[in-house]
Parts: structure tokens; C-alpha cells; sequence
């Protein structure tokens, strides 16, 4: 399996549509709307390298409302549960107990 993160800037106010895109999208795992640089965050994975080369510069540039990205390839997942709570950052402390 082959793993990269798309990091994406939108067009101003359109980025639920380009998430609503990007998950309709064969090969994106997930897509987060994130504060910072970029607004939104893409994990796209598929079996090889050639899928890969078709769904992000291919597929993922067609889609209306993006304007910038940044690929970043994996090399090596090193835990689920690690990834799992990198985006649960600061989700316990906002919660009411």
C-alpha cells in the first residue's frame, strides 16, 4: 500500500465542496478541513506508485476549487493508534468531563 498526504489550499469558501470532491475520489482515504496553511488535508492510498501518479496529479487537479497542493509520499507508518491520536490532539481537553 502506497500512502501520501495531500495537503490542499482552496479557493476562498470553497473548501466543504473540495472536501465533499476529494472523498468521492477513488484512492483518498480521508479528508480533514484543518486551521493553518493549508485547509485541508488528504490521505490518499492505493497499491502502487502508478495508481498514485494517476489519482494525484491526475484526478485530485480536476477538482473545481483547488488551488494549490503539496504531496508528501510515505515511507513508513510506524502505529494506528499513534496516527489516531495525532488528530485527536486536544480533543479530550475540550471535551466537558
Amino acid at each position: 500500500m502506497v500512502t501520501a498526504i495531500v495537503l490542499i489550499k482552496t479557493e476562498v469558501g470553497r473548501t466543504p465542496e473540495v472536501a465533499q470532491a476529494l472523498v468521492e475520489t477513488e484512492g483518498v482515504a480521508e479528508a480533514y478541513s484543518v486551521a493553518g496553511l493549508y485547509d485541508i488535508v488528504a490521505i490518499v492510498k492505493v497499491h502502487d506508485y502508478d495508481d498514485m501518479a494517476e489519482i494525484v496529479p491526475g484526478r485530485l487537479a480536476q477538482i473545481k476549487g483547488i488551488a494549490e497542493t503539496h504531496t508528501l509520499m510515505a515511507f513508513k507508518r510506524y502505529s494506528e493508534k499513534l496516527m489516531e491520536r495525532m488528530w485527536e490532539i486536544g480533543f479530550a481537553e475540550s471535551r466537558p468531563k
